[in-house]
């Protein structure tokens, strides 16, 4: 081993034992420290989840989505629509889609009612969701009533209850034939809800969304990049709150920090006094104690780390959950994929290690200067 590795493993030796004679105030200072880093983690290890998991779930989307506005409105697409949509060059498919809400008074929640072809579900059959199943006690081969909003009872059976690898997209879903749908909600035939539409050249998006615009004045196309980007928003706009209420917290561990770095107890002068007399250079000093402020930042760190991790990744971050992914009467149960940002895993780690670590140099350093014979009276 080399003479530097050699002197730096003596400190570390050294500094640990003078860590242990004070272990109180160091383990409470690590428990708080831990704590901070914990919570930070936390929120940032959730929110790049969230973030990731919608960018996943909505890579499957529309490229296009096509709504009608009328007085500012979302409403029917008329017949027609579909037709002018055609002849404009760049869309590779079009689908007119049926949807719409429903509320059941009987969970106090709101369902969304889809439509699909006959070929996929047959008249006076549904498919439902996993967490509507589940609130509801529904199993294939049950009978649901609905009573729509005209007030007329509409009776269906479960033909299956859908995957739950896809509950967060299907929690409330209920899927029921083009038919059905038309007669519980009323609507007239060859409108449509909004249209779905596919871009042969991922780089025309945004000019097949401006030539809709253009042949359709009263249609507004969403795209998905705009969809994601709300998504991120939303996440960030949470995320942001939950650092403003933890902003006193934070407030009260840095004032906490600094002071525990910044100011010197007797019994630590003394102890520095004692070294500096029996030959200890002031450099070898200073090292000692950024020593103690890494092993101290360092340790917090890690266990925060991954504690963070433990919590997020392993018991669903049950902590930060309703205000994170937000809340409902059906929520979906999902595990979350591990994804780790590593610029945001510097960043934490940068503002919670060095300014701990950096806060110990100006006092060690006065102290490391002082006359030995002073310092000890």
């Amino acid at each position: 081993m080399s003479p530097w590795l050699e002197k730096q493993r003596h400190l570390i030796d050294f500094t640990l034992a003078s860590l242990a004679r004070r272990k109180t105030r160091n383990l409470g200072l690590l428990l708080v420290y831990t704590l901070l880093v914990f919570v930070l983690a936390s929120l940032t290890l959730f929110s790049n989840a969230l973030r990731t998991e919608a960018q996943y779930v909505l890579a499957g989307s529309p490229e296009v989505i096509l709504q009608r506005m009328v007085a500012g409105r979302h409403d029917l697409i008329p017949p027609g629509y579909l037709d002018k949509i055609g002849r404009i060059r760049g869309v590779q498919k079009k689908e007119g889609r049926l949807w719409g809400y429903y509320y059941d008074p009987v969970l106090n929640a709101n369902y969304t009612f889809m439509a699909r072809p006959a070929s996929e579900v047959a008249d006076g059959m549904i498919m439902v969701g996993e967490a509507l199943a589940r609130e509801r006690g529904l199993a294939k081969n049950n009978t649901i009533s609905f009573r729509s909003y005209s007030g007329k009872l509409f009776t269906f059976e479960v033909a299956a209850v859908l995957s739950p690898d896809a509950e967060l997209l299907s929690a409330d879903l209920v899927l029921l034939a083009e038919g059905d749908f038309r007669r519980f909600f009323e609507y007239p035939e060859g409108h449509y809800t909004d249209i779905a539409l596919s871009v042969a050249n991922p780089q025309e998006v945004r000019n097949v969304a401006a030539k809709l615009t253009a042949a359709l004045p009263d249609s507004r196309p969403i795209l998905r990049e705009e969809v994601q980007r709300t998504y991120q928003s939303i996440f960030d706009w949470r995320e942001g709150i939950m650092l403003t209420v933890l902003a006193g917290a934070i407030l009260a561990f840095a004032i906490l920090a600094w002071e525990k770095a910044a100011g010197l107890s007797a019994e630590e002068k003394r102890e520095i006094g004692i070294l500096k007399a029996i030959g200890w250079e002031t450099g070898d000093v200073i090292r000692m104690k950024v020593w103690e402020g890494l092993l101290i930042s360092l340790t917090a760190f890690l266990l925060g780390f991954l504690t963070a991790y433990v919590h997020v990744f392993h018991f669903g971050a049950a902590i930060f959950e309703p205000v994170l992914k937000g809340w409902s009467v059906l929520y979906p149960k999902f595990a979350l994929v591990p994804a780790i940002d590593g610029l945001q895993v510097a960043t934490l780690f940068f503002f919670t290690v060095f300014p701990y670590t950096a806060a110990v140099l100006v006092p060690i350093w006065r102290a490391a200067i002082t006359d030995p014979d002073a310092v000890m009276r």
